[in-house]
């Protein structure tokens, strides 16, 4: 079983940056894949983006160039850094760990963009 954990969400201004976490309970170098999700009010679960273990990295459209997603190994987190922010990006933001055919996903945590 792996546990995952979101940090970092609040209420940031349009334009305003913010940098939201995902802790894991065992190595990431172990796991095939870390990915980004959101969902706001009423609407569908939709990718944001993702790292594979070699490090590859894919974004959603609506996020390329706004958003980049890392990782620190030797904290076995992963981050989303998202800059130029928009009232659109309000979502819960959720955390995936994908290994061989299992998927473990956190609670999320609450992004609010509002003036």
């Amino acid at each position: 079983q792996v546990q995952v954990v979101e940090s970092g969400g609040g209420l940031v201004q349009p334009g305003g940056s913010l940098r939201v976490s995902c802790a894991v309970s065992r190595s990431i170098l172990s796991i095939n894949t870390m990915a980004w999700h959101r969902q706001a009010p009423g609407k569908q679960r939709e990718l944001v983006a993702f790292i594979t273990y070699g490090g590859t990295t894919n974004y959603a459209d609506f996020v390329k160039g706004r958003f980049t997603i890392s990782r620190d190994n030797a904290k076995n987190t992963v981050y989303l850094q998202m800059n130029s922010l928009k009232p659109e990006d309000t979502a819960v933001y959720y955390c995936s760990a994908h290994s061989g055919k299992y998927g473990y996903w956190g609670q999320g945590t609450q992004v609010t963009v509002s003036s």
